[in-house]
């Protein structure tokens, strides 16, 4: 479960950069929203995915409630599930 969580948290990842820096300065500079509704509805569900799998394995992992709340918050903050990734995921 662990590895479906870090593949589901680095395309998570892959996907809110695309659409923050990719997708969104399209929009807005260019006028086409088409890229925001290609990758919006993507994005979204594993965005849902992510949160739903870091609840699923918090107790396998013995995560407390501040580092919960630091992997959920990461999900929100660019680059933030490569972090979670490399501190809380990766075997050392």
């Amino acid at each position: 479960m662990k590895n479906v969580f870090r593949i589901i948290s680095f395309i998570e990842g892959i996907s809110y950069l695309l659409l923050l820096f990719a997708a969104v300065p399209i929009k807005y500079f260019q006028g086409d929203e088409s890229y925001v509704k290609i990758l919006g509805m993507p994005h979204g569900i594993l965005f849902i995915s992510y949160i739903i799998l870091a609840i699923l394995i918090q107790k396998k992992m013995k995560w407390n409630l501040k580092t919960m709340g630091i992997i959920a918050l990461a999900s929100i903050i660019p680059f933030g599930t490569f972090y979670i990734d490399i501190k809380y995921l990766r075997s050392l």
